[in-house]
């Protein structure tokens, strides 16, 4: 029986399919730009923006290159100058979590609108979700300013991202739809694409580790990070994402290798306490234990599941447990530190998840 529940749609358009990125002109004139900044990391990333600014062909207004992991205020105030400088109107960001933090950070600054093609699957395009990074502390707002107006999925854009950084990737949208399916402002919409979300990304990233130019696979896996990007972006995450925000702030890791290392220990914490999720994550990649399916999936991967491998010092696990018991937030299970500090024990190990 489906109970009473609340779900607030979140206002974004999306153009979805393979050679989308052509729409983005139209895309541009539809939201009134005149002159629109195409933002990006360094080195490839760049490259990737001087095409879609040939896209935009009169409207382009130049290249902003300087996005960086974990969204840090200094290089935030450095893009808004440039933005400033050259009267852009619009933000078009192409690339993964960095640069879409970036195009967030500026929305939220300035009020322009957003055109956000996503090169990985990281989701953040779907969410009003802003994490931001100064003197070594992450910090995350959820804020409408931040939403994307418009986001284009194009399948050709992820063709070029290699195996390795789409199994990550890809784990750190499954991670998404996991938090998502016990969340306390879950409902049954939620529960629909989370769990399609969680099926489609498990399916395609064997397929993409096998061969990277599996245009059905990338289809399938854009399609699920999509949904799990959704269901982020309408409900509040719990304990995994804290301590990947926690650990990404404090230590400068990798965000979505983090996630890819935490999120089979972060299930096993919560297993006890969200049996139906379990279930329906069990269901989804069709393995008998949900945290140890998660954790054999991103071995197959070839992922790597230790944080020392990631940068994480051993010493720094204690300080961890208290910056995340420090702001309490929900979460199935209640968080006590000898049960955080054992999880981060194995992760840090890289060893397989167990009730803690």
């Amino acid at each position: 029986m489906i109970q009473n529940f609340i779900y607030q749609a979140l206002p974004a358009r999306v153009v979805f399919g393979s050679g989308t990125v052509s729409h983005v002109k139209a895309e541009a004139e539809r939201l009134g730009g005149r002159r629109a900044i195409v933002l990006s990391t360094p080195g490839r990333g760049e490259r990737l923006a001087e095409d879609i600014a040939g896209h935009l062909g009169s409207l382009g207004a130049g290249v902003c290159a300087r996005a960086a992991m974990h969204t840090p205020v200094e290089v935030t105030e450095s893009a808004l100058a440039a933005v400033q400088e050259t009267g852009a109107d619009i933000l078009v960001a192409v690339g993964g979590g960095s640069t879409i933090g970036l195009s967030k950070a500026l929305a939220l600054r300035s009020d322009l609108p957003q055109i956000v093609l996503p090169t990985t699957y990281a989701g953040s395009e779907m969410t009003p979700v802003l994490g931001e990074t100064a003197e070594g502390r992450k910090t995350t707002q959820r804020n409408p300013k931040v939403l994307p107006e418009t986001v284009i999925y194009d399948v050709e854009l992820t063709l070029t991202l290699p195996a390795s950084v789409s199994a990550t990737s890809g784990m750190n949208a499954i991670a998404h739809a996991v938090e998502a399916l016990y969340a306390e402002d879950g409902n049954p919409v939620v529960l629909l694409m989370a769990e399609e979300g969680i099926a489609r990304m498990a399916r395609a990233l064997p397929r993409i580790g096998a061969d990277p130019s599996d245009a059905e696979a990338r289809t399938d896996a854009l399609y699920g990070a999509f949904l799990c990007g959704s269901v982020l972006g309408v409900t509040t995450m719990a304990l995994h994402h804290k301590l990947a925000h926690v650990l990404g702030g404090m230590f400068d890791l990798p965000h979505a290798e983090t996630h890819t290392a935490l999120l089979p220990h972060s299930m096993a914490y919560n297993a006890a306490a969200a049996p139906d999720a379990m279930e329906r994550i069990s269901r989804a990649i069709d393995a008998p234990d949900a945290s140890r399916g998660i954790h054999d999936l991103a071995m197959s991967l070839g992922a790597s599941m230790a944080l020392r491998d990631l940068g994480m010092p051993e010493e720094g696990i204690d300080a961890a447990v208290d910056e995340a018991l420090a702001n309490p937030y929900g979460n199935p299970r209640p968080l006590d530190a000898s049960g955080l500090r054992a999880l981060l024990a194995r992760a840090w190990k890289g060893e397989a998840p167990s009730a803690c």
